[in-house]
């Protein structure tokens, strides 16, 4: 009888593929997301545990300009949507936060949580300092954050910054991922509806800062609060309901040893 490997705690999509772990096919949530391309902030409320974040992690594997993910991918129902993949698969500058780290902490330890997790993200992008087209605000920013150096502004502008810049770098609409929204506070949330609004913020300091262009965003939420009404206007909402009886069967048949 074959052994089932099952991926008990892990969420990131490219090790679950990799290692060969159980994984019940949900590939075609990308085509819902990317077939309505007037959709531009798209909110996805479900309960813990219904893997929200490996879905999003599988979009930014999908997604991401600097990976080549088209091997994880094989064998997968969004495989099969041969005009989608070459549109999108691995062609956006994709940006994918998650703020499950934040959760169950008074206010000064969320805010050192999200600084930590905005700080790992500047790291991981670090390769925009070396470039001419990026904006020499926008770096100093990085550099602050990184160096665990920046003031509450900066903190809430590091994203507008990292959109900015990608966009500087490639030419290309940013694809931004926010997992677990409702764990940040509701300061960070009205910073977000700002940024979604009207795409720019403003620093006393500094004046108004402006996107290039309009992101691509995907938002998800554990209900664990509400999110303002104003918040919730800006998105269209996405409903990811669980498979139906047909379905199940069929993922049963297909993964059970016989």
């Amino acid at each position: 009888m074959k052994n089932l490997s099952i991926p008990v705690g892990i969420s990131d999509f490219e090790e679950i593929r990799r290692k060969g772990y159980y994984y019940v096919d949900k590939s075609m949530l990308i085509a819902k997301l990317l077939k309505d391309e007037g959709t531009k902030v798209t909110l996805i409320t479900r309960p813990r545990r219904f893997g929200k974040t490996l879905g999003m992690s599988m979009l930014a594997n999908f997604l991401d300009v600097r990976k080549d993910s088209r091997d994880i991918f094989e064998g997968l129902e969004i495989a099969g949507e041969r005009e989608l993949c070459e549109k999108w698969r691995n062609q956006c500058p994709t940006l994918f936060l998650s703020l499950k780290r934040v959760d169950g902490l008074d206010f000064q330890n969320a805010y050192g949580m999200l600084c930590s997790v905005l700080a790992e993200l500047c790291v991981e992008h670090q390769y925009l300092l070396g470039s001419d087209r990026v904006e020499t605000y926008d770096k100093r920013l990085f550099t602050r954050v990184m160096d665990n150096a920046a003031t509450p502004t900066e903190i809430k502008n590091c994203l507008l910054a990292l959109t900015r810049a990608m966009w500087a770098y490639y030419g290309k609409q940013v694809v931004l991922l926010i997992d677990e929204i409702d764990k940040a506070d509701e300061e960070f949330e009205a910073f977000l509806l700002e940024l979604l609004s009207e795409m720019q913020v403003t620093i006393p300091e500094v004046g108004t800062i402006r996107a290039n262009s309009v992101p691509f965003v995907v938002l998800t939420s554990n209900r664990a609060r509400p999110l303002s009404e104003a918040l919730r206007r800006r998105c269209a909402y996405l409903h990811i309901d669980y498979p139906d009886m047909d379905k199940e069967l069929a993922i049963l048949r297909k993964k059970l040893p016989h």
